[in-house]
């Protein structure tokens, strides 16, 4: 089977398995060389280590059953988005509203803000320039199509 094909699939399977849990939701699939199987999750309100032994153990044995690979010549990894990890999803962009995220635009320029807002077609984030009581702060609405990533920047 294609890598393609196999990405599809697995993705049905987690879409399946999710069903029952409509919190939590596929980010993404890649399938590394030596049938490497990494899968990405995420939840509206996150998704404990827990939660991701639980979706591991039973994907693998849906993948093995199905003997998507020659005698079970795979290994899977499933487990949240790390944070340096790009938003991919527009519910990942609402689950973060609210936090500091760094907009990479597909011109190659970049803009830090306050994620505000996620609408349909753009997002609103607050930035502010300047620092003390020079500092200005604006709102700017950010067309989607116009986005390349988005990361969240962790403040301390």
């Amino acid at each position: 089977m294609a890598t393609d094909t196999l990405i599809q699939h697995i993705e049905t399977l987690v879409n399946t398995m999710l069903a029952d849990e409509p919190e939590y939701f596929l980010v993404q699939v890649k399938i590394k060389p030596v049938n490497n199987i990494k899968v990405f999750l995420d939840g509206d309100n996150g998704i404990t280590i827990e939660k991701c032994v639980r979706f591991n153990r039973k994907l693998y044995k849906t993948i093995e059953e199905l003997a998507l690979f020659n005698e079970g010549d795979f290994s899977l990894e499933l487990s949240s988005p790390g944070v340096s990890e790009p938003l991919k999803l527009i519910r990942q962009y609402t689950k973060n509203i609210g936090r500091f995220v760094e907009v990479l635009f597909i011109d190659g320029t970049a803009k830090e803000g306050k994620l505000m807002q996620v609408l349909e077609e753009d997002i609103m984030i607050e930035s502010t320039e300047g620092k003390g009581k020079k500092a200005v702060t604006q709102q700017l609405v950010i067309p989607l199509i116009s986005i390349k990533s988005i990361t969240v920047q962790i403040k301390f």
